[in-house]
């Protein structure tokens, strides 16, 4: 996930809150958070969007030869250029214009939409579509519990972290193994810990929010990079919820 920190924020913008009545900084969070899902939930439509075009399309060709059945090289740039953009937004995001960590931000969804049209051909559409409104659902209620719970998840969320990394590895040890048991189990437990990273990202995202309060353009980048944030939880969490439940063709 992107990290990032304004060198100039660190810690409570007490210039931006001190003296500012509690309704005025609670509009405030609000309005942030808004701004955060708005960018959020904009990449997820653009991905929806660019995955149907190509995916209903003859440009779907360009994603997988049909001569062969196998990926074509324009799928690899698109599976592996979205890593460089985050790496790009991630650490460069303190030199770069809010307008221009915007613009990577909608390229990382149009480039996972084109990952993502490959799903067209893997699983049927009523699994896909029953795949992405349980992700809708279980997103906004754990959301709003990152956004609402006085619980620190601080510590929850360094344990998550481990967990996709070890995610990760076992999703290596499968490619070689092909075990449908482990393949279940690496889906569930997917499930499980990126629905407890949307609520830890929430409520770092909020935390932020008090870090940069007050810097205009502090806060365009932060919002940029809290959308990115829950945007990979949420496409994570689709993407093992279909693993997890859809029909295959």
């Amino acid at each position: 996930m992107a990290n990032w920190q304004d060198p100039q924020t660190t810690g409570v913008n007490t210039a931006a809150t001190v003296g500012v009545p509690r309704a005025a900084r609670d509009a405030g969070l609000r309005s942030y958070m808004l701004s955060v899902y708005n960018y959020m939930a904009s990449g997820v439509l653009l991905t929806g969007i660019v995955a149907l075009l190509f995916a209903n399309s003859s440009l779907i060709n360009y994603i997988i030869d049909p001569a062969t059945g196998r990926a074509t090289l324009f799928f690899w740039v698109a599976l592996f250029a979205p890593l460089g953009l985050v790496m790009w937004l991630g650490y460069g995001i303190n030199r770069m214009s809010a307008s221009t960590a915007q613009m990577i931000f909608w390229g990382y969804a149009a480039l996972i939409g084109v990952q993502f049209s490959s799903l067209f051909l893997v699983y049927t559409g009523g699994s896909i579509a029953q795949a992405f409104f349980a992700t809708s659902a279980a997103f906004l209620g754990l959301s709003l519990y990152g956004y609402t719970t006085k619980r620190d998840l601080t510590g929850l969320g360094t344990f998550l972290i481990m967990g996709v990394v070890g995610l990760f590895v076992a999703m290596l040890i499968n490619l070689f193994l092909r075990s449908p048991a482990l393949n279940l189990a690496i889906s569930a437990i997917g499930v499980l810990v990126f629905a407890g990273l949307t609520a830890y990202d929430t409520q770092k995202i909020k935390s932020v929010y008090y870090s940069v309060a007050g810097h205009g353009e502090a806060m365009a980048k932060s919002a940029v990079i809290g959308a990115l944030n829950l945007y990979i939880d949420f496409i994570n969490l689709f993407l093992f919820l279909l693993r997890f439940m859809g029909n295959r063709r």
